[in-house]
């Protein structure tokens, strides 16, 4: 017994020595892992800044591309002010002078014009302010369709952005028709504005700017009077390029002058030409740095770190004080909109993380509405900073913008059950998800096929407009109230409406419409890999029998459609979903 045990201690204690230096060994080298990963992940942050940068510098590349290709075009939507006076008519050219300019900004500063110089009342500018605030939502929602390569990615990244969509697009089929009918907008800034001694002040900082200027300022600087000049009717303008021919700045320091210039100030090339290069490198440079930046968010936002973030920023508030959570993200929005001086910025870049998950879409609606809010502040104070003829035009302009978007928050963000552009946004998520050409459809449908036809129809009057839209939104209504009902209540409904299969396929679903863009898509990819293996069908009967047979299994299972053309020289049959093949 003894002995035994002697024995069980003299074989314990080397096992034991063993398992301690082994483990040992084992511990070094997770630390060294650990400390070489954290080491990685900190040389990933100053590249995660530059690729931010890059994307925030090629969204402003961006945005003069698209003045330069539709600035004068632009410019004249604004010329018919007898147009404007249509409160439809005004609201579709805000909406489609922003898409084409990329920069509510510019469109803004369009109707301050016309409004100072008496060519437009401000009356007739609030429903373009309206369509203004719009148009500026198309940016993030071309954003997000980068992400499209990951499906719930991009699921999450489309609801995210489209959320800002779907709060204007319900804010404006509210207040439009209650502002024609009471004017409630236009009396409320017509009374700040009498009521207050303002002076011309000082613009608000623009930290963004002073950032980015120095490499796109290199890049291309445009004359944006000309497209003011053009919409107030200055024909002597259309003429001239948007481009600065010259552009100086002097700093003194020691009697030296530094003379500033960019890449296209000798240029010989048209505006449109200019532009279109731009928007192409542009858009080349915002696809590449989002890809690399959700790569690298993905992989620095990995596990308990990722965890940690999301229960940080989606977390609210510990009861009673849980409803506190969306107004402070409201402020944050608001704030952070401030200091970049843009809320197509902001927007686009919670969009990727939105995407991953980091920022969930009942987080992401508040920090929308709050860089709405954000981006009036900053147009209030650059109105102050107007000249003295100008600037009361600019400040009930900038006012009413603001008001637009407060009143449209309090409809939609106080009462939970009223918040639904969460609602609409995750349905188009969902159809995007399943049919990804449907993203496309919407930006097509959304900012410019349905705003052209109601400015069609505007035209005929306001009698034709509403004869046709309000039919057209009381249908919608309906059927958005009998889906819900379907989902939820399916016995209060008649029996012919607690389902829609009655109708036929094309009516009430997309997979008709699917099923053709799969086809074409199809047909076309069959004639490219038709075109494409010519030359292999030709080199096939140089080879042996054995040579041709192991070729063509890897092509068996890329080109179905090539397979059976082969079937009688080589002698084999090769089935198109496994790759393997038979002797006949």
């Amino acid at each position: 017994m003894t002995v035994l045990i002697m024995r069980t201690e003299s074989n314990v204690f080397p096992l034991s020595e063993t398992w301690i230096s082994q483990n040992g060994s084992h511990s070094s080298r997770s630390r060294l892992t650990m400390g070489k990963q954290i080491f990685i992940n900190i040389c990933k942050i100053p590249l995660l800044l530059l690729f931010l940068y890059m994307f925030i510098c090629s969204l402003d590349i961006l945005s003069s591309a698209f003045q330069l290709a539709g600035g004068k075009v632009a410019g004249d939507i604004f010329k018919d002010n007898a147009v404007l006076s249509n409160p439809v008519a005004g609201l579709v050219v805000g909406i489609l002078v922003t898409v084409l300019v990329q920069s509510s900004s510019t469109s803004t500063s369009i109707v301050v014009s016309l409004v100072s110089s008496g060519l437009l009342d401000v009356g007739s500018a609030i429903p373009i302010i309206m369509g203004s605030n719009i148009g500026t939502s198309v940016t993030n929602t071309i954003v997000a369709l980068m992400q499209a390569g990951e499906r719930e990615e991009f699921k999450r990244a489309f609801a995210g952005a489209t959320v800002h969509d779907c709060f204007n697009w319900l804010s404006v089929l509210v207040l439009l028709p209650l502002e024609a009918i009471t004017g409630v907008m236009r009396l409320t800034s017509e009374a700040v504005v009498e009521s207050f001694d303002i002076v011309t002040g000082e613009n608000g900082p623009e930290l963004l700017k002073v950032i980015t200027d120095p490499l796109t300022k290199r890049i291309i600087q445009l004359d944006k009077t000309v497209i003011v000049g053009i919409a107030t009717g200055q024909e002597v303008l259309r003429n001239k390029s948007l481009i600065k021919v010259w552009c100086q700045t002097r700093i003194l320091v020691s009697n030296i002058s530094v003379s500033g210039t960019h890449l296209f100030v000798e240029t010989g090339l048209s505006d449109l030409a200019v532009g279109l290069i731009l928007l192409a490198s542009s858009l080349l440079v915002l696809c590449t740095c989002l890809l690399l930046l959700v790569k690298f968010l993905n992989s620095l936002l990995q596990g308990q770190v990722a965890k940690a973030i999301q229960k940080i920023i989606n977390t609210d508030f510990p009861f009673p004080f849980g409803w506190l959570t969306g107004y402070l993200a409201i402020l944050v929005g608001a704030g952070m909109t401030f200091v970049v001086q843009s809320s197509s910025v902001f927007t686009s870049a919670i969009t990727p993380l939105i995407g991953i998950g980091v920022i969930s879409i009942e987080r992401a609606y508040p920090l929308t509405l709050g860089s709405n809010i954000g981006t009036t502040a900053t147009a209030i104070l650059a109105a102050l900073a107007s000249p003295g003829d100008k600037l009361a035009a600019a400040f009930q302009v900038a006012l009413c913008h603001f008001i637009f978007n407060v009143l449209g928050i309090l409809l939609w963000y106080p009462v939970p059950l009223s918040r639904l552009p969460i609602r609409m946004a995750r349905f188009l998520g969902e159809r995007t998800a399943k049919y990804r050409w449907f993203a496309v459809l919407y930006l097509i449908l959304c900012f410019l096929l349905l705003p052209s036809i109601v400015f069609a129809l505007s035209m005929a009057g306001w009698q034709v407009v509403v004869s046709i839209c309000v039919p057209c939104v009381a249908v919608l209504l309906c059927i958005v109230v009998v889906n819900r009902l379907q989902l939820q209540k399916p016995h209060l409904l008649p029996w012919w409406l607690q389902t829609w299969d009655h109708l036929p396929l094309w009516m009430h679903s997309l997979k008709p419409m699917d099923k053709i863009i799969t086809r074409v898509t199809l047909c076309c990819r069959e004639i490219r890999n038709n075109d494409q293996s010519r030359t292999s069908l030709e080199d096939l009967p140089q080879l042996t029998e054995c040579e041709a047979e192991k070729n063509l299994v890897p092509l068996a299972q890329n080109r179905p459609a090539l397979i059976y053309s082969f079937e009688t020289e080589t002698g084999a049959v090769f089935d198109s979903l496994n790759g393997k093949s038979s002797r006949l």
